[in-house]
């Protein structure tokens, strides 16, 4: 069921959060939306992820591009963005944007018209995809934030970005929840993947080492209707 545009701004009052001095709303469906830009972020769609393992061999439900794409027209429809950063992996490999069926290729032309679309490069898509407007660039500077795929090692205020994946998992009176979240401690922040068919790493795993000031970190996790504001000090791993 689609949210309504007054749920829309309902999140954006409850889950408002600062990233680098910008106002940052976390949806609990998977984008981030600054509401001062009109900019809507989204990560790791993986678009063609099951047409992409067909052809290795692996036969699964090809159902995965038409799922992401009715998710993303339920948000793009509640915010009406101006500005789209699709953060990388927008599509599973390179030919993706070849292999996807006309009809969902014209659902994400309809997406796309009207504001300004960029692609951000993933280490699946390094190039444009093919026959899509847009534009595409390895990272992109908007104010105070830096838009890029992968975190930099060396910290970067304002940096949003994708690649990881990232959940989180809580313990409390005995029973253990684990959640994909949005990753931040204030001053970047790592975003979920929006993809139906990708999966997720803990944030307290080693490929997130050094990214955070771990006094700061919070991973806001991802309700049905809301996200969770749950400090670093309370997750587990796992």
């Amino acid at each position: 069921m689609s949210f309504s545009l007054a749920r829309a701004s309902r999140i954006a009052e409850a889950d408002a959060i600062g990233i680098a001095g910008e106002r940052a709303v976390c949806d609990p469906r998977g984008v981030l939306y600054f509401p001062g830009l009109r900019l809507l972020a989204v990560s790791d769609l993986h678009l063609e992820k099951g047409s992409s393992l067909a052809r290795r061999g692996s036969l699964i439900p090809p159902y995965d591009t038409g799922a992401t794409l009715i998710r993303l027209q339920e948000v793009i429809a509640d915010y009406q963005p101006a500005i789209v950063i699709s953060l990388g992996d927008s599509f599973h490999d390179g030919g993706g944007a070849g292999r996807m069926h006309a009809s969902f290729r014209e659902r994400l032309e309809a997406l796309m018209a009207g504001r300004d679309w960029f692609w951000v490069a993933g280490n699946h898509d390094p190039e444009a995809p093919a026959g899509l407007p847009g534009e595409t660039v390895r990272e992109l500077a908007i104010g105070s934030l830096v838009f890029r795929h992968e975190p930099s090692k060396v910290r970067v205020e304002g940096e949003i970005s994708g690649h990881l994946h990232p959940c989180a998992r809580i313990v409390q009176q005995g029973r253990s929840v684990r959640r994909r979240c949005f990753a931040g401690d204030g001053g970047r922040m790592i975003m979920p993947a929006f993809g139906a068919y990708t999966g997720s790493l803990n944030v307290l795993d080693r490929a997130y080492a050094g990214l955070f000031r771990l006094e700061s970190l919070m991973a806001y996790m991802m309700g049905t209707q809301r996200v969770f504001a749950i400090s670093g000090s309370m997750l587990r791993p796992g």
